[in-house]
């Protein structure tokens, strides 16, 4: 890496890999999914052209990142390598240390519905959902999520287009706070809206 804390230390080390602006921005990116450049570019607004090839190239060199064929075969992906795939605990860690900052609500910050990918995940890590084969959709922002509840833990993805026990949709922020127990539903009464079987919902944000 360009810069060094230069101490025999493994939070030193680790920084000196993630340490430097964008690099753990970029790897949530790469948590949600493999990314074309211009995908990574649009999900990380802010961002200069250079500044991101600089920190895509060190993370490369550091063995977090790869670059390889997409599955379609016509384009160079990038993608966290099985090292990198690890940096998913600490970057968990963090979004729930977050939470306190998180309670002022967006402001005027710029907010992408796929960053709840991660967030959600990280939120809800060792909620003891009651049905196991239960799929709850959240609406934020016109993107629609699903959450199913497995033997692991509950699974965030983009909604695969199947059936869904209950829908709920509301702003970002009330999400958020409904996942790190913040909220109850009925604490935001009025500012969700819940379609399908609201007990299914209940049992995924209110069980742990």
């Amino acid at each position: 890496m360009s810069r060094s804390y230069g101490q025999y230390c493994g939070l030193a080390r680790a920084l000196d890999v993630v340490g430097d602006r964008w690099n753990l921005l970029i790897v949530r990116q790469l948590l949600i999914a493999p990314a074309r450049y211009r995908e990574l570019l649009d999900g990380l607004p802010g961002v200069a052209t250079n500044l991101l090839t600089d920190r895509l190239r060190d993370l490369q060199r550091a063995g977090v990142v790869e670059r390889r064929l997409a599955e379609e075969a016509s384009a160079i992906v990038y993608a966290l390598t099985p090292w990198g795939t690890e940096l998913r605990e600490p970057i968990d860690s963090l979004i729930r240390w977050s939470t306190p900052l998180m309670a002022r609500g967006p402001g005027d910050d710029r907010f992408h519905a796929e960053w709840l990918i991660v967030a959600l995940r990280a939120l809800l890590s060792g909620r003891a959902a009651a049905q196991q084969t239960s799929r709850v959709g959240i609406a934020v922002d016109g993107r629609l999520l699903q959450l199913r509840a497995t033997g692991s833990g509950i699974e965030v993805t983009p909604h695969d287009g199947g059936d869904l026990d209950a829908v709920v949709r509301a702003d970002a922020s009330i999400v958020l706070g409904l996942a790190a127990g913040a909220l109850t539903l009925d604490d935001a009464r009025g500012l969700v809206e819940v379609e399908g079987d609201e007990a299914v919902a209940r049992l995924l944000f209110e069980a742990g």
